[in-house]
C-alpha cells in the first residue's frame, strides 16, 4: 500500500513492528525482504514519485570550500527511490582487506570480515539487476575478455578484476509495484522525519515525529526503528535529535558526523601506449547474462600490505576533454554539448580550461575533420544509452594514436576532521541544515602519489608505454574535482567499542535498544568500490537480525527469505 502523509489526518498516530526510514536502495531492499510475513512494516519516503523543487530543497546546506564539495542537494535525491533514481550502476563488492585493521590507515577495521557480508552479496547484485556475483574477468567472461593493455603483468596491480553494471536500476520503479500489493508494507510518501524521540532514559525510541510541507505533523511508533537514509541525512537526523541527549542521539563520544569520507577519484598524465590500436581494450564486455562489465587497474592486497598503501583502482581514460589540442572528434563534440550533459561529467569538462572563442572554434573544428565519427558516437549515445533500457555506462573514446589518461578511484583514509555538523540556519520544517567540511589529508596525498609511481615503473618496465604525469601535481588534481560525487560514507560509524563507535555490527545505535542504521554512513573504511552494494548487503544482513527479533514469519513466507528477485 502506498499513501500520502499529506492526506493522512493531523496528529495521526502511525504504528508498526517495524518503522524504516528512508525508501533508497537499503530501505527499499530491506522492505521487500518482509513481503509475506506477518511483520506490519512502516516505510517513510520524505519525497514523492517525482522529484519536487520544495521538497529537494530540504537537502540544501552549506560546505566550508566549495572548491572540495558540491552543493548538498546534488547527488542527493529526496523522492521515492532515493538516489537510485539518478546513480550511474556502477557496483562492485569491498574487498577482503577493506575491513582489516591496517596499522598503516588510522582509524581502519571493520567488526567483522568480509566473509559476513557474503551470504548478502550475491542478492544484492540480484536487486540491483547486476547478474551474478562474479567479480572477476576469467571466470564472468569466460576467456572472451582481452587485457586492458596487452603484455601487461605486474607484481603490484591486477586487470582481472572487474565492475559491474545495473541498468541502472531506479528501485522505486523496478520495486514499488512490489511494496504496494504488499497487505503488510505501508510506504508513507511526504512523511519527512524531523525528530527520534527517545524514552527518557534514552535506552529506546518511543516515536519519530514525521512533517509534512502541508503543515501536517504525525507521529510514528513502532518496536523496531531503521534509519536507512544516506550518509548525510543520518548525521542530520542524529545530531538534530537532542531533547533527551542533548548531544545528538549515539554522539555521547562526538563521533556522529566525523570522519566523513567520500572517494578520492580523477584522472591525471597521459599514457602513450607502444604498438598497434589492438593493444587495447579499455572498454566494456558483455557477460553471458547481458551485463556490462569492466576490466581495470586493481591495486593488489599483497602490494597494499607491502608498499603500505590505500585500496586503488583505475582504468585507461580519455586525454582531457577541455583541450582542443587532442584532435578528436568525439572528445570535442562532449565539449560543445556539455549543457546536455549530466551535472557529474559536466563538471569535469571544465578543469582549468577557460572557454575561449578561440577554443571554441577549435572544437568545431575538430567535429568538421571528421564528422562520420562524430555523427556515429551520437547514434550509439542515443541508441546504446538514452533509449536503451540496460544503458551503456559511461563514455568511451578509442584513440587512434594509443594516447590515453589515467582514471583512478581510490580509498580515502578515515580523517576525524573531516566532518559534517549543524549549520546555523533550518529548512522550511524547522531541522538545522548541514555544515560540511570534507577534509583529505596527508595520507591520501602520499598514497597516491607512491601508487601512481608503481604504476609509470610498471609501464616502463614492461616497455608497454610511458605513463607521462607530474609526482608534484598530484594532489592537485585528486582533488580537481573535490570530494566524489554522492559517496557520503562514515558519519556514524560501526565498531564493537562505543567510545569509538557510533553503532554496533548490527547497525544498532550504541546504548538505544531499537534504533538501527543501514546505510554508508556505518562504514569504518571507504574502499576502492561505490558503496551502494555493500549498502544494500548490509541492509539485507539487518533484515534478517530484526527477522529473529520480531514476529517470526507466516509458514508460507518461506519463499520471501532470500531477496526476492524481479518479477
Amino acid at each position: 500500500m502506498i499513501l500520502d502523509a499529506s492526506n493522512l489526518p493531523d496528529g495521526a498516530v502511525l504504528e508498526a513492528d517495524l518503522c524504516i526510514v528512508g525508501a533508497g536502495a537499503a530501505g527499499i531492499s530491506m522492505a521487500l525482504q518482509f513481503i509475506g510475513t506477518k511483520i506490519d512494516v512502516l516505510l517513510l519516503e520524505a519525497g514523492a514519485l517525482a522529484e519536487e523543487p520544495a521538497t529537494q530543497s530540504l537537502y540544501a546546506g552549506t560546505v566550508a570550500d566549495e572548491r572540495l564539495h558540491s552543493p548538498l542537494d546534488r547527488y542527493r535525491q529526496r523522492r521515492f527511490g532515493g538516489s537510485t533514481t539518478i546513480w550511474g550502476g556502477r557496483c562492485m563488492p569491498f574487498d577482503d582487506i577493506d575491513f582489516e585493521a591496517r596499522d598503516w590507515v588510522p582509524h581502519s577495521g571493520w567488526p567483522f570480515g568480509r566473509d559476513t557480508l557474503l551470504p548478502f552479496y550475491p542478492a544484492a547484485n540480484q536487486l540491483c539487476e547486476a547478474g551474478e556475483f562474479i567479480y572477476t574477468a576469467d571466470e564472468a567472461l569466460r576467456g572472451r575478455s582481452r587485457p586492458i593493455v596487452a603484455g601487461f603483468d605486474s607484481p603490484y596491480f591486477s586487470d582481472n578484476t572487474l565492475e559491474r553494471f545495473s541498468c541502472p536500476t531506479d528501485f522505486a520503479a523496478r520495486y514499488g509495484h512490489r511494496l504496494a500489493a504488499a497487505g503488510n508494507i505501508r510506504v508513507v510518501l511526504h512523511a519527512n522525519v524531523t525528530a527520534v524521540r527517545l524514552r527518557a532514559d534514552g535506552d529506546r525510541v518511543a516515536c519519530m515525529d514525521v512533517r509534512t510541507l502541508t503543515g501536517k505533523h504525525l507521529l510514528t511508533k513502532a518496536t523496531q526503528f531503521v534509519l536507512a537514509a544516506g550518509g548525510l541525512e543520518i548525521a542530520r537526523l542524529l545530531l538534530a535529535s537532542r531533547d533527551v541527549q542533548p548531544r545528538g542521539i549515539g554522539n555521547e563520544h562526538d563521533l556522529v558526523g566525523r570522519f566523513y569520507m567520500c572517494h578520492i577519484a580523477g584522472s591525471i598524465g597521459a599514457i602513450q601506449i607502444k604498438g598497434p590500436v589492438t593493444a587495447v581494450h579499455h572498454g566494456y564486455d558483455i557477460s553471458d547474462e547481458g551485463i556490462y562489465c569492466r576490466r581495470r587497474f586493481a591495486l593488489r592486497a599483497a602490494a597494499q600490505r607491502q608498499q603500505r598503501l590505500g585500496n586503488f583502482v583505475a582504468r585507461l581514460h580519455h586525454p582531457r576533454i577541455t583541450d582542443p589540442a587532442h584532435r578528436n572528434a568525439v572528445l570535442s563534440l562532449l565539449y560543445l554539448a556539455k549543457p546536455l550533459i549530466p551535472y557529474e561529467y559536466r563538471k569535469r569538462l571544465h578543469g582549468e580550461q577557460t572557454s575561449t572563442a578561440r577554443a571554441w572554434v577549435e572544437h568545431v573544428r575538430n567535429v568538421a575533420t571528421d564528422p562520420f565519427e562524430a555523427v556515429a558516437f551520437a547514434w550509439h549515445m542515443l541508441r546504446d544509452r538514452k533509449l536503451a533500457e540496460r544503458k551503456f555506462p559511461t563514455i568511451i573514446v578509442r584513440s587512434k594514436v594509443n594516447l590515453y589518461s589515467l582514471d583512478f578511484h581510490a580509498e580515502q583514509l578515515p580523517n576525524a576532521a573531516s566532518r559534517v555538523t549543524l549549520g546555523d540556519d533550518s529548512d522550511a520544517l524547522g531541522v538545522p541544515r548541514l555544515h560540511v567540511d570534507w577534509r583529505y589529508g596527508a595520507g591520501d596525498v602520499d598514497s597516491m602519489q607512491r601508487t601512481l609511481a608503481l604504476m609509470a615503473s610498471d609501464f616502463q618496465r614492461l616497455k608497454l608505454g610511458l605513463f607521462d604525469y607530474s609526482p608534484q601535481g598530484v594532489e592537485f588534481e585528486m582533488t580537481r574535482y573535490g570530494a566524489y560525487g554522492g559517496h557520503h560514507i562514515g558519519t556514524a560509524r560501526m565498531g564493537n567499542d562505543p567510545a569509538s563507535s557510533v553503532v554496533n555490527p548490527e547497525g544498532r545505535i550504541h546504548g538505544v535498544d531499537n534504533l538501527f542504521v543501514a546505510s554508508s554512513a556505518t562504514f569504518p573504511t571507504s574502499s576502492q568500490a561505490n558503496p551502494t552494494l555493500t549498502v544494500i548487503a548490509l541492509a539485507l544482513r539487518l533484515a534478517q537480525h530484526l527477522k529473529s527479533k520480531l514476529v517470526a514469519p507466516s509458514p508460507t513466507a518461506g519463499a520471501h527469505d532470500a531477496t526476492p528477485l524481479p518479477a
